[in-house]
């Protein structure tokens, strides 16, 4: 059976979604035991070291770039550093799928950031769905009551941080390739681990930690190589929309690995915050299809 473009792209997001969501099980796994700077280094050193090598093997590792791509790279690799100290840690504290709900305001964030900053066209429909969506996330982070805490803010911090990375990775020209920038900022999360490392002292990795840790790096690895190759193959308004099934894979390690179930509420803000980022992403879809038509003619 040959499958179309579009289901080989939906069948790749969701491989790319599940690894990142088992891949921060992980981290979660090992964050009582080792600090997360270890952590960090271990995973980061095998991942790094296998996205450059894939990069070299498929020419797309690109060291001149434009001044302007270059500034944006280095922009993108630092909200990456950030964003990764701000969501890891967080992750090792809140439940599973807290976070990765969260996680998943991006294109809603994204939508009102380009909006904002590059005076993108955002019709009513779209600012409503970012509306509700916002409302989700009050739901589940419910200021003022006592779920509320530091790494709520932690896990908001990181949504901001990566909505600047995806923001500055849309404003790079279209001749940087996608590897080249995925081997910067994994480089620079390496770097960044290694640097916080050295005033922590390493604790001994047992059988089970080496287990779960090289666990942590293939799925990681896996992640970023889905994510590259759902890149070439789909249109992405078909495709974008399945990237809400890692909150199925949060739900489902958060209950059966670390015994955490969301409350109500917690779900009903899931869902807003799904329900928005989909139709977000699909009235985008429609917005491009005539520029694209246009482009073309």
């Amino acid at each position: 059976m040959i499958l179309s473009d579009n289901t080989r792209g939906a069948l790749l997001m969701m491989a790319s979604m599940a690894s990142f969501t088992f891949g921060d099980a992980c981290v979660k796994l090992l964050g009582g035991t080792m600090p997360l700077s270890q952590i960090l280094v271990i995973r980061g050193v095998i991942a790094t070291g296998f996205i450059l090598a894939l990069a070299l093997w498929l020419g797309k590792m690109q060291l001149r770039l434009a001044p302007r791509d270059r500034l944006l790279v280095a922009l993108r690799s630092a909200c990456e550093v950030i964003a990764a100290y701000f969501f890891l840690t967080a992750l090792v504290h809140m439940p599973l799928a807290n976070v990765t709900v969260l996680l998943q305001m991006l294109p809603l964030t994204v939508t009102l950031g380009s909006a904002l900053f590059f005076a993108e066209a955002v019709g009513w429909r779209r600012w409503a769905a970012i509306a509700v969506g916002f409302l989700g996330m009050l739901l589940i982070v419910r200021p003022g009551t006592e779920g509320f805490d530091a790494w709520t803010l932690y896990a908001l911090v990181a949504v901001a941080f990566v909505t600047v990375r995806d923001l500055a990775t849309r404003q790079m020209s279209s001749a940087v390739p996608s590897l080249t920038v995925t081997v910067w900022s994994s480089a620079a999360v390496l770097c960044f681990a290694a640097l916080w490392s050295i005033g922590q002292p390493w604790v001994p990795v047992t059988g089970q930690a080496t287990l779960v840790l090289a666990g942590a790096a293939l799925f990681i690895i896996f992640a970023y190589t889905f994510s590259v190759m759902v890149m070439r193959v789909g249109e992405v308004s078909f495709v974008a929309p399945f990237r809400y099934t890692s909150l199925v894979w949060a739900l489902l390690l958060g209950w059966f690995v670390f015994g955490d179930w969301p409350v109500p509420l917690t779900l009903l803000g899931a869902g807003l915050i799904a329900a928005t980022g989909v139709f977000t992403l699909w009235r985008e879809g429609r917005a491009r299809r005539p520029q694209a038509k246009s482009a073309r003619t």
